[in-house]
């Protein structure tokens, strides 16, 4: 079983898109929420994201992680897979 992945994006987002082809590469699901001029849902993800309001904002068992250049580091640190498969055992 792998983590709860939530991620906020807007749909021509070049950040958003490479966050969730990392996701992908690593066969993970996870739930996208386009925010694209849904400032409701825009000030819901503020709100998880400490006021950040960049796109993309992703959470991990609703942990904030932070952005695209946030989870690209997690992978380059080989931190990534532990947050991504911890309740699975990997």
């Amino acid at each position: 079983m792998t983590a709860k992945i939530e991620i906020y994006t807007w749909s021509n987002c070049p950040f958003c898109i490479r966050a969730k082809q990392l996701l992908r590469k690593k066969k993970v699901k996870f739930t996208e929420y386009g925010i694209d001029g849904d400032e409701m849902v825009r000030a819901i993800m503020a709100e998880r994201a400490n006021g950040r309001r960049s796109v993309p904002q992703i959470f991990i068992n609703d942990v904030h992680i932070g952005g695209c250049d946030d989870i690209h580091n997690l992978e380059d640190q080989g931190q990534l897979d532990k947050l991504l498969f911890a309740h699975s055992g990997v």
